[in-house]
């Protein structure tokens, strides 16, 4: 009787871990579908580009439908014992667990490639960089990368040299996303065509004489936002696959429940029919 009061316990503890976790899942993804369809909202009061919170919105979306996921599996699965439920429930948690340590093992063994390919990949898009018209889904990024981290360029502003636009017009532009505040000397004339009120400045502006940008390249300071917060990313990452291991852990207690309980049906079935 202690033993079936326990494994009665867990079950009922599974569903309530899983429930937190789906209606957690749900503010998640409503406030993703929020920012979605009212990001000029959010943009003139946090004062983030559109492009910013489309972004965080589809993160928000997509984390929201994989909790909810989980927890309608572990919920209905422990509730109803659905084998078959908690059988998808414990592979989805397993595979999101062994998903986050390739991850690691990759970002730590090929980060001098990767470190490689994201200087390729700035390098492309600070060349390609348009003079005028509407801005791409990546350009944009980098102005938002650029302006958040108050950095200008890859290496160094020197980046922004090799650019199409800045070559053809003598470095008389320079990307209004690198702009220091700090040396306001100079107006905020942007060269980008719209008809649409911004909350900040994107494309190329003026410059008379030198650039006023920060000189620092980004990859310092994201290496150094990174250094500063990596205790804080490591923590997260453990405390994921902590509640994912504890979930796991729950699934297999009542996947094993289950079983014991159909090898016991089947040994009264067989000793029935000995007795007959």
């Amino acid at each position: 009787m202690s033993h079936k009061g326990c494994l009665s316990v867990t079950k009922y503890f599974l569903f309530l871990f899983n429930l937190f976790f789906f209606i957690l899942g749900s503010l998640l993804f409503s406030f993703g579908l929020w920012i979605l369809f009212d990001k000029n909202s959010f943009a003139s009061s946090l004062g983030s580009s559109l492009f910013a919170l489309k972004i965080w919105s589809y993160i928000f979306s997509g984390v929201g439908i994989l909790t909810m996921l989980m927890g309608f599996l572990g919920c209905l699965g422990s509730l109803k014992e659905v084998k078959c439920m908690l059988g998808f429930y414990f592979a989805f948690l397993l595979l999101l667990f062994v998903a986050q340590i390739a991850i690691g093992i990759v970002v730590y063994t090929q980060r001098d490639t990767i470190q490689a390919s994201v200087r390729v990949y700035v390098s492309e898009i600070i060349r390609d960089y348009k003079f005028n018209g509407s801005l791409t889904d990546k350009e944009e990024s980098w102005d938002v990368v650029q302006e958040q981290f108050q950095c200008c360029g890859w290496t160094s502003y020197a980046d922004w040299q090799r650019n199409h636009a800045v070559t053809t017009n003598g470095s008389s532009i320079y990307p209004c996303s690198c702009r220091n505040h700090s040396r306001a000397d100079q107006p905020l004339t942007n060269t980008t065509e719209t008809h649409e009120p911004r909350e900040r400045a994107e494309g190329f502006c003026f410059a008379r004489g030198e650039w006023p940008v920060y000189t620092d390249g980004c990859e310092a300071n994201v290496q150094d936002w990174l250094a500063k917060n990596i205790i804080t990313i490591v923590g997260l990452c453990l405390g994921i696959a902590l509640m994912e291991m504890n979930g796991m852990y729950l699934a297999s207690v009542a996947l094993g429940e289950e079983s014991s309980d159909t090898l016991k049906e089947l040994g009264e079935e067989i000793r029935r029919g000995f007795r007959i």
